[in-house]
């Protein structure tokens, strides 16, 4: 009887989905259904964010930072003053402190709600989408009240925020905790349990802790495979250090795990804002910052805990308004580095689960 001849094939996946306007194409190369090698092509969206920083005075560079992940700004901008806040040693007043710790952790909520809703809606299921951005709406709401927009906020100010609260918006956020905890019930009751959703995900793109430190992971997905480390306990910075939460950790380090470690990390940061909320103190929003912000001539680095993983800024002062080099440790770049291994040998239908599971945002990876 003869033999079966085969031939390898290239399917091009994309441009597509996560990075929302289809900027991200993964290049796979098929033996019939399983995938025998896959490269994933970036670069579409590189808008040279590093070398223009060089240009710009230090302050000229936060909205900038917006446009990194458009899906988690105000974490975006907090990292860049964070870290020239530690190099100059300026002292942050403790309203500011905790309005940025606030509008953080809502952020974190509403990047984690728009990967439930586009994840379930990769795998095939409309409802959760829906339900996922009705809730981020609320927090999108509330952040236009406080910065004056929906998406780039440019709210944080080396030495503070660009204003205080107005008026009402700490009763607001207050309302909005009980709310959005019936909401994650609601999600974890809708998809949780599903059986179509578990055999799609369980055991799906697993991997283990040694192979997350190998690579460099974080977030989510170093956090899955059972390592607890989170930025805001490990290295607290901020005033994080006030607040009781915990650090959910996954079992297995598959797509399952990812899953409801988003689910889990909600609900931490509603902890967060709950108590940031009762422990917020009167008081002025800007620190006593010079106009023209010059750090000590040196090397600075400053990691926080982002809504994908750790979030680190670099940078080279000369003792000048610009910095002399600057370079962003973007948790989305670092995470996408494991996909082809993750890929390799899987089914061609756990590509988009694998791949929406990953979480990454492709302006983090296209600085």
């Amino acid at each position: 009887m003869a033999e079966t001849r085969t031939e390898e094939m290239l399917m091009n996946v994309g441009p597509q989905h996560p990075s929302t306007h289809g900027v991200l194409r993964v290049v796979v190369k098929l033996d019939g259904e399983t995938i025998v090698d896959a490269a994933p092509v970036i670069g579409y969206l590189h808008r040279g964010t590093e070398k223009l920083a060089e240009d710009l005075q230090y302050t000229q560079i936060i909205p900038y930072t917006d446009r990194m992940d458009y899906l988690a700004a105000m974490l975006n901008n907090y990292a860049l003053v964070h870290a020239v806040e530690e190099a100059m040693d300026l002292e942050i007043p403790e309203r500011a402190e905790y309005l940025r710790v606030i509008v953080m952790e809502l952020n974190r909520i509403a990047s984690h709600l728009l990967f439930i809703g586009t994840y379930l809606l990769d795998l095939g299921a409309m409802s959760p989408f829906l339900y996922a951005f009705q809730d981020r709406e609320r927090i999108v709401q509330l952040f236009n009240e406080i910065s004056g927009a929906r998406l780039t906020y440019n709210y944080m100010r080396i030495g503070g925020v660009k204003w205080d609260a107005p008026p009402g918006w700490i009763d607001k956020v207050r309302e909005f905790v009980p709310h959005m905890r019936e909401s994650l019930k609601m999600l974890d009751d809708l998809i949780t349990g599903n059986e179509i959703f578990l055999n799609r995900v369980r055991g799906i793109g697993a991997y283990d802790a040694d192979t997350a430190i190998a690579y460099s992971l974080s977030g989510v997905n170093l956090r899955c495979t059972g390592l607890k480390w989170d930025l805001r306990k490990n290295r607290p910075y901020s005033v994080y250090d006030r607040f009781e939460f915990e650090i959910p950790v996954g079992e297995n380090g598959d797509c399952y795990d990812r899953y409801i470690l988003h689910l889990r990390e909600m609900e931490q940061s509603l902890r967060i804002v709950e108590q940031a909320c009762e422990q917020i103190p009167d008081g002025p929003v800007m620190g006593k910052a010079p106009k023209f912000v010059r750090p000590p001539a040196g090397e600075y680095y400053s990691g926080i805990e982002g809504a994908r993983g750790e979030l680190g800024v670099y940078f080279v002062s000369d003792g000048k308004d610009k910095p002399y080099r600057l370079k962003f440790r973007r948790p989305s770049f670092v995470n996408l580095q494991l996909l082809p291994s993750l890929l390799k040998g899987q089914n061609m239908a756990n590509l988009i689960a694998i791949l929406g599971a990953v979480d990454i945002v492709l302006g983090e990876v296209d600085c």
